[in-house]
């Protein structure tokens, strides 16, 4: 047998999660909508089926890192406030990266599930399992903010955005730096800040 058969049969018999792997996450793009004071997101139902958790879960996370409050109604879901599609696609990739994604592996073919009491993400694929780790709340009267709109950081890019971008953590926010990579260690401008979310440029 030679060598391009015998990969060949090799391949063959590999499980069909493990031949798939390098499939990126295919999550809708959210589709918001101003009413008044508030914001709309109308497909919560199928981005959260696109990634295989409840509904109410994504509801909580997104308002988490949005820093707001908002009502939930099924496969759709209203925030005070208003924000932009950008602002809730960062949203998501927070979750993903929290909720989801395999810290070992860096798949998304993982299960939330609870364990004496415990949250965790068990990945299918690689067989790894980690607890997942609740931020601590905030206190309104904290006087040093960790970061600031209109300055620049030393980040430590720490992982990649469903749609490419870098991203950092400092503090409690989770920081999108576009045209960063994983491992890099930048300089980047803080643009805009949205609850636990701000956006960035390289400096």
């Amino acid at each position: 047998m030679n060598y391009d058969s015998a990969l060949d049969r090799a391949y063959d018999t590999l499980p069909e999660r493990t031949r798939e792997a390098g499939d990126r996450l295919q999550v809708p793009d959210p589709v918001g909508e101003t009413d008044g004071a508030f914001t709309r997101l109308t497909n919560l139902g199928d981005i959260a089926d696109a990634l295989g958790r409840e509904p109410e879960h994504l509801h909580r996370s997104i308002q988490r890192e949005l820093g707001t409050n908002g009502q939930f109604d099924g496969d759709r879901a209203r925030y005070n406030g208003s924000f932009t599609v950008s602002e809730f696609d960062a949203a998501i990739d927070a979750y993903v990266t929290e909720y989801v994604t395999c810290s070992e592996c860096g798949l998304p073919d993982t299960n939330l599930v609870r364990e004496d009491g415990v949250d965790m993400l068990r990945c299918t694929a690689c067989g790894a399992f980690r607890p997942v780790a609740k931020r601590p709340q905030q206190s309104s009267s904290s006087s040093t903010p960790t970061l600031e709109e209109g300055k620049t950081y030393q980040l430590q890019i720490t992982g990649t955005g469903r749609k490419g971008d870098g991203v950092a953590e400092r503090g409690k926010y989770t920081i999108f730096v576009p045209g960063a990579q994983e491992g890099q260690v930048v300089e980047a401008y803080i643009e805009n800040i949205s609850g636990t979310l701000a956006f960035a440029q390289l400096a």
